[in-house]
C-alpha cells in the first residue's frame, strides 16, 4: 500500500469534497479519484458513499481512518524524532570510553562541550577497548575514546593526548622517597594489574616485556581505583596514569628512569559511516579541545 494514497485518503476523509481535497493536495481531481478507487479496490470495500456530487465517509472508511490517522501520527512523530537527533544543536550522541577516563577526563570534556551545546544529550558506555570497538562497528556507538592499538579498517583512530605512566607504591614502601626508579629494582615484587582485555593491561604487559621482566601478578582489577586501592593497602605495586585515584597520602608515584612510558588516547569512528551533525560537532570539538591543550 502506497504511503501517498493514505495521505490522499486522509485529506479527502477530512474535507469530504473531491474538488477541495484535490486543491489541498495540489493534484488534479481525476488523479485523486483514481487513487481513492485504487485504494478501495485493494482494501476490498468502498470507503465513501457517493450521492450525486456528495462524498461521505462510510463506516468502513471511519474504521480505516482511525488506523490511518494513527499511522500518520506515528510517522510524523518518527520524523520529528529523527530531525531532533540530527539537529546540530539538539541531537543525541552515543559515546564509548575506557573505564579509566570516567572519573575526570570525560566529565570535563562533556562539561566544556555543554557550555557550547547545552541541548545535545549523550548516551554513555564504559568498557574495555575490545568491547567498545565491537559496539562501534555494530553501530551502537557513534564515537569511542580508546587507547592506541593496531587499528584496521573500517576503524579510523586519531590521537588526542598522551598520559605518562608512573610506578605507584604504598607510601611506606622502601622506594617511596625516590623521584624515579628502574623497573628492574621493583619488577620482581607483587604486581597489581588490570584484567586482560583492558588497553592499560596490554600497555603494562609491553613495558615488562621490553624490560625482559615477567610480572609477578598478585591481583587483577576491573577499575583503576581498585588497583590503586590494593596498592595503598600494601599488597603490591602497579603502573598507572596519574589521576584522582592516586591518593598522595597513601601512594607514592615514581617515574621510570630507563624509559618514558605513556598511554596514548584517541578518538575512534567507523570510516564512511554517517554521523549526525551533533556527533560531527562533538568530534570536531574534542579535536580542537586537545589541540588547544597541547599549545
Amino acid at each position: 500500500m502506497e504511503w501517498q494514497r493514505l495521505e490522499y485518503f486522509q485529506t479527502l476523509a477530512k474535507v469530504q469534497h473531491m474538488t477541495r481535497a484535490a486543491e489541498l493536495l495540489s493534484i488534479s481531481q481525476p488523479a485523486l479519484s483514481r487513487s481513492i478507487a485504487s485504494l478501495e479496490e485493494e482494501i476490498g470495500v468502498p470507503l465513501f458513499d457517493r450521492q450525486g456530487r456528495s462524498i461521505i465517509l462510510n463506516r468502513y472508511g471511519m474504521m480505516f481512518l482511525e488506523r490511518v490517522n494513527r499511522i500518520m501520527n506515528e510517522m510524523n512523530d518518527g520524523l520529528n524524532d529523527i530531525q531532533q537527533l540530527i539537529a546540530p544543536e539538539h541531537g543525541e550522541i552515543s559515546l564509548g570510553f575506557l573505564h579509566t577516563l570516567g572519573i575526570s577526563t570525560v566529565p570535563n570534556i562533556i562539561r566544556a562541550f555543554h557550555d557550547q551545546y547545552p541541548h545535545i544529550t549523550f548516551q554513555f558506555k564504559q568498557n574495555h577497548t575490545h568491547t567498545l570497538l565491537q559496539e562501534l562497528k555494530s553501530g551502537e556507538l557513534d564515537l569511542c575514546l580508546v587507547a592506541s592499538i593496531a587499528y584496521e579498517k573500517p576503524i579510523i583512530w586519531t590521537e588526542l593526548w598522551r598520559d605518562e605512566l608512573f610506578v605507584i607504591v604504598p607510601i611506606n614502601h622502601p622506594l617511596a622517597h625516590r623521584q624515579s626508579i628502574s623497573l628492574t629494582e621493583i619488577g620482581q615484587e607483587s604486581f597489581i594489574s588490570m584484567k586482560k582485555g583492558y588497553a592499560l593491561r596490554k600497555t603494562t604487559d609491553s613495558i615488562f616485556s621490553e624490560s625482559n621482566l615477567l610480572p609477578n601478578i598478585a591481583f587483577e582489577g576491573d577499575e583503576v581505583a581498585t588497583v590503586a586501592g590494593f596498592v595503598s593497602a600494601g599488597l603490591g605495586f602497579s603502573i598507572l596514569p596519574d589521576g584522582e585515584e592516586i591518593n598522595p597520602n597513601k601512594i607514592a608515584k615514581l617515574r621510570m628512569e630507563d624509559r618514558t612510558c605513556e598511554r596514548i588516547i584517541g578518538i575512534a569512528r567507523v570510516e564512511n559511516r554517517y554521523l549526525s551533525p551533533a556527533a560531527v560537532n562533538f568530534q570536531q570539538f574534542i579535536l580542537d579541545y586537545f589541540l588547544e591543550k597541547k599549545m
